[in-house]
């Protein structure tokens, strides 16, 4: 782990703020995302904004038609958009992206997109989260950082959660190993997935079914905004991992 990565865990004032981001409306493939955050969102200087993958996938025209009516359709693209299939159980087919996320049907979505299409996950969702970042600051001079969320199962835990595809400006793993808890015991095991953290509290006010695709974390430890990536930082290594 990269050491800028070892820092506080112990915010000054210790209280978070998530604030809904109302306003965005649909969007289409070539909006500028950007700009229509930087208007509706309520931002100041070191806000985290969290962003949805499907209004990202959008926005940048990642949707393909697909016959909703049709499972085999559903699970070649799927397939395709997959680097290696690792389970099936009927219609659900758990895969690897190109990416290295490990996830029920590739990450493709056909909720919340018009009938007959389905969004695909980002190409690049590190990217899309610094163009976003980069885009608010040119339009309204906010420094904010910017996780792009998804909703994922976990192995093990019934129901799901949003977790960080991608980031910008705050840290995506927090290493803590080699400092002490707080009975002076030193940690050798302890590593943060801050970014799937901030993305799980975010989730909590846009929900599922109200179309609120975006929140502000506000009040985030000012030590944690850095260069960042959940390419680099989060996804596990087929060599470190026991269960592929």
């Amino acid at each position: 782990m990269d050491p800028a990565a070892r820092v506080d865990l112990a915010p000054e004032s210790g209280t978070l703020q998530v604030l809904p981001v109302h306003g965005i409306g649909e969007i289409s493939p070539g909006d500028d995302l950007a700009g229509i955050l930087a208007s509706c969102a309520p931002l100041r200087h070191g806000d985290v904004l969290v962003v949805t993958q499907k209004v990202v996938s959008k926005a940048e025209g990642r949707l393909v038609p697909v016959d909703e009516s049709d499972p085999a359709a559903r699970r070649r693209l799927a397939e395709s958009e997959s680097v290696r299939v690792l389970r099936r159980r009927g219609d659900l087919v758990i895969t690897e992206t190109r990416h290295g996320f490990v996830c029920a049907n590739a990450g493709v979505d056909m909720s919340n997109v018009a009938h007959g299409w389905a969004a695909l996950l980002p190409v690049d969702p590190d990217r899309s989260a610094r163009r976003l970042r980069d885009g608010i600051r040119a339009r309204s001079g906010v420094e904010v950082a910017v996780i792009v969320s998804d909703t994922f199962g976990r192995a093990w835990r019934q129901g799901v959660t949003d977790i960080a595809i991608g980031c910008a400006g705050v840290a995506a793993v927090v290493d803590l190993r080699g400092e002490h808890d707080a009975l002076g015991r030193p940690l050798v095991a302890t590593e943060i997935c801050v970014a799937d953290e901030i993305a799980g509290a975010a989730d909590l006010v846009m929900g599922k079914a109200t179309g609120i695709a975006a929140a502000v974390v506000r009040g985030v430890d000012p030590a944690l905004f850095r260069r960042s990536s959940v390419a680099a930082e989060i996804v596990r290594s087929p060599a470190e991992d026991l269960f592929r």
